[in-house]
């Protein structure tokens, strides 16, 4: 069981991450490039687990894309906004349940081609994610793909100091972010990770490495969302290639790594 479900649960009982990633052009960054890099995984035969799912997203984009989808959250409010949309889009294929990403004591070993960690890596200190790690790996077929998404922690920092520079860098958020990785200001609620951090725990529970990519290169919000549209088509030249390149992966706020279940 997280530690901080509470937190958790209050943060997004609001029920509205479904629309997140339509907020900006910024933001949607991490959808777009999450979505480009799974699509390249998950094949019409696919059965698939998002835990973390939210409010649908990638299970409504992807239902269509394979076999079938299960979608995990925490949060009830997010599964009645997913259930919501499973019915309005006459979905046969995909269904969702609250759970807890650290004890999936109701999903079999072995169920799934596909395993999808796209949430809860974001609110668990080190001890509890490797407890994701090992329930991920359990109810992952052998030869199956996993995907765990993560806040970076070098990422989200560079972020804050081009955007709030009156008040980044300090001593006092590198002691919180760079030492114990996690936030400055809700450190009970956000944890970050760097991605050698991120190998180091998937490859301790067996697990071959397939990619690490950073999947939002943000830097400075307003400057991506108020670009021209020639500009922003430039950009995302750019940021194509950084997220191509496993040497950027910790310079994006959310990154992605792709695993193997061997045996």
């Amino acid at each position: 069981m997280a530690s901080n479900q509470e937190k958790i649960k209050e943060k997004y009982a609001h029920g509205n991450e479904f629309n997140r990633a339509y907020e900006s052009r910024a933001v949607g960054m991490e959808f777009h490039y999450t979505k480009k890099i799974l699509d390249g995984y998950i094949m019409p035969e696919s059965s698939i687990i998002e835990l973390g799912c939210g409010g649908g997203y990638y299970g409504v984009y992807f239902a269509d894309r394979c076999d079938k989808y299960v979608g995990i959250d925490i949060t009830p409010e997010n599964i009645a906004v997913f259930e919501e949309k499973i019915k309005n889009c006459g979905f046969h294929n995909v269904r969702a349940s609250v759970g807890d990403a650290t004890n999936l004591y109701n999903i079999a070993d072995g169920s799934f081609d596909v395993v999808l960690c796209l949430g809860p890596m974001y609110h668990l200190p080190p001890e509890e994610r490797r407890l994701v790690f090992a329930e991920c790996k359990r109810i992952a077929k052998p030869g199956a793909v996993l995907a765990f998404a993560y806040i970076s922690a070098m990422g989200v920092y560079l972020m804050a100091c081009l955007t709030w520079a009156e008040h980044y860098p300090n001593k006092l958020t590198n002691e919180y972010v760079l030492k114990k990785g996690t936030d400055d200001e809700r450190p009970e609620l956000f944890f970050y990770a760097t991605p050698e951090q991120m190998i180091e725990s998937a490859e301790s529970h067996g697990l071959e490495i397939i990619k690490s990519a950073g999947v939002d290169f943000k830097f400075n919000e307003d400057m991506i969302n108020n670009m021209s549209e020639e500009k922003f088509e430039a950009w995302l030249e750019l940021t194509d290639c950084m997220t191509e390149s496993e040497s950027c992966a910790g310079l994006a706020n959310h990154s992605l790594l792709i695993c193997k279940k061997i045996t």
